[in-house]
């Protein structure tokens, strides 16, 4: 078997089209997680490089490099609990703890690694994060800005409030009164 590391599938769509033009190229594959594919078959004249321009054409790259990979599965472990909720983060847990569980590295490693790679720091990065989930609570009007702060664990509305004022510019309620503000994709979001 085969695994395949790719960055930037960061969500169901994404492993839907990795999962469709591997096929198509005459992979088996076994599992699409993201940022994972375990390959069962190969063709023989099928080359990495074609399998690496299939996926650039459709927005992924292949990641080669084991700290790279580090840092993409950082990536996916966030984005799957700030932006999809999966729940892996022990309620009593905060980020920095939850990643040194799950990768099994400390977290100064973790984060020197990742500022090194991406350019900005790690909570930055989870900032971010948690700001573009808020810009889509509020763009969808569902929920109050408590129940937000709550679901992304901030301590208070306030801090929230804050929070998203200094890395967007506006408060929460001007920002759900704009009609013309666009979100950032998930693989487009950073830290600055």
């Amino acid at each position: 078997m085969t695994t395949l590391l790719i960055r930037n599938m960061v969500c169901d769509r994404c492993r839907r089209v990795v999962r469709e033009e591997l096929e198509k190229l005459g992979l088996t594959l076994e599992k699409v997680d993201l940022g994972v594919v375990n390959v069962t078959k190969w063709p023989e004249n099928l080359s990495t490089e074609k399998v690496q321009r299939t996926l650039q054409e459709n927005g992924f790259d292949l990641v080669a490099d084991k700290k790279q990979s580090l840092v993409e599965h950082i990536k996916i472990l966030l984005i799957n609990e700030v932006q999809h909720l999966k729940g892996e983060r022990l309620s009593s847990e905060n980020y920095s703890t939850f990643l040194e569980r799950k990768l099994g590295y400390e977290y100064s490693y973790l984060s020197s690694l990742f500022s090194a790679s991406e350019g900005h720091t790690l909570e930055k990065y989870i900032i971010a994060l948690k700001i573009e989930k808020v810009k889509e609570w509020l763009r969808y009007d569902e929920l109050a800005l408590s129940e937000i702060a709550w679901r992304l664990s901030y301590s208070s509305v306030q801090h929230l409030s804050n929070q998203f004022r200094q890395v967007t510019g506006y408060t929460p309620g001007q920002f759900r009164k704009l009609t013309n503000v666009q979100r950032l994709g998930l693989d487009d979001i950073k830290g600055n």
